[in-house]
């Protein structure tokens, strides 16, 4: 029977309690160590199969999320080949232990990382519009203030669940001045921002990005004014498995957070879809920020050479 943290942990994912591709990924990473600590096991066969169970609770809870099953990969993998090779209970308990530990200190070292290299990119002054809630996003901008720079921001509120008010809120905290505007008015502001600067829930290996729904409208608004499209990411969002966009499953999401529920009973007749992310094409982005560098165009060849020299 999985632990109560457990449980809780994927039914905060799954309802967005818990939010941001980062934030998923090490609260999935803590809900494995808090797991492995609590796991009663007379086996390695059994430690193993608990460990196997709670990686599924896990993973059926946000399909485009990449950072999320990359995660557990880093913990299952090395576990599962000690349990081949014949580890006892404490020494895969051990394993599970340490590398959730470490997956979430190298996330937030990741994080702090994107921060500075991407704080590089922006001018003594910038106006940057921004889509959605990201950490390292909010990581660049916090950077950016620290080096002196006077960031402004338009920051799109990001219906149906409003992640733009968060990031709104921690960048006017960082001393940003901050404009918050409905989605829709992307366009209409794009002249008078000199970059855009968004997240990733997904990577493919051709650059293409999946992340909040409406981040494609936004790139296609910057490319209508030749405005830069900065994404930043940790390379855990990198899909290995995934050679195009198109290879990322996108979220559909409940009509109840678009529409109330009386809504929905008055009006059977209408199909409310609620995708949740939408795929950004590597033509319409300037640059990746990752922790192993500011990845250009070609993104093919630059995101396997990020790959491979963190030994993937």
């Amino acid at each position: 029977m999985p632990s109560k943290f457990l449980l809780s942990t994927a039914e905060k994912i799954r309802d967005m309690r818990i939010r941001g591709a980062s934030k998923i990924a090490r609260a999935a990473a803590e809900a494995m160590m808090e797991e492995a600590s609590l796991a009663k096991a007379d086996s390695p066969e059994e430690f193993a199969g608990i460990m196997r169970y709670a990686a599924g609770c896990l993973l059926q809870t946000r399909p485009t999320a990449v950072s999320l099953p990359n995660a557990i990969e880093y913990i299952m993998a090395p576990l599962e080949k000690a349990f081949s090779q014949g580890s006892g209970v404490e020494e895969l308990r051990a394993i599970v232990r340490g590398r959730a530990k470490e997956f979430v200190e190298n996330s937030v070292q990741a994080t702090k990382k994107i921060g500075v290299l991407g704080a590089e990119l922006l001018g003594v002054k910038s106006v940057v519009m921004t889509h959605c809630h990201s950490t390292a996003v909010v990581s660049i901008f916090a950077e950016a203030r620290k080096q002196g720079k006077f960031i402004s921001a338009f920051v799109k509120e990001t219906r149906p669940r409003y992640q733009g008010h968060i990031t709104a809120r921690q960048l006017s905290e960082l001393g940003v001045k901050v404009n918050l505007i409905v989605d829709s008015a992307a366009l209409y502001y794009m002249d008078r921002v000199d970059a855009v600067l968004v997240g990733a829930d997904a990577i493919a290996m051709d650059g293409s990005v999946a992340n909040k729904i409406g981040t494609r409208l936004t790139a296609l608004a910057a490319a209508k004014m030749g405005k830069p499209v900065h994404v930043a990411a940790e390379t855990y969002k990198i899909a290995l498995k995934a050679k195009t966009g198109s290879s990322i499953p996108i979220e559909m999401r409940s009509p109840l957070e678009v529409v109330p529920e009386e809504f929905v009973r008055e009006n059977r007749g209408i199909e409310i879809l609620n995708p949740s992310f939408d795929v950004t094409e590597p033509e319409m982005i300037s640059d990746i920020v990752t922790e192993a560098g500011v990845l250009s165009p070609p993104f093919s060849a630059s995101i396997m050479e990020a790959v491979s020299r963190l030994g993937y």
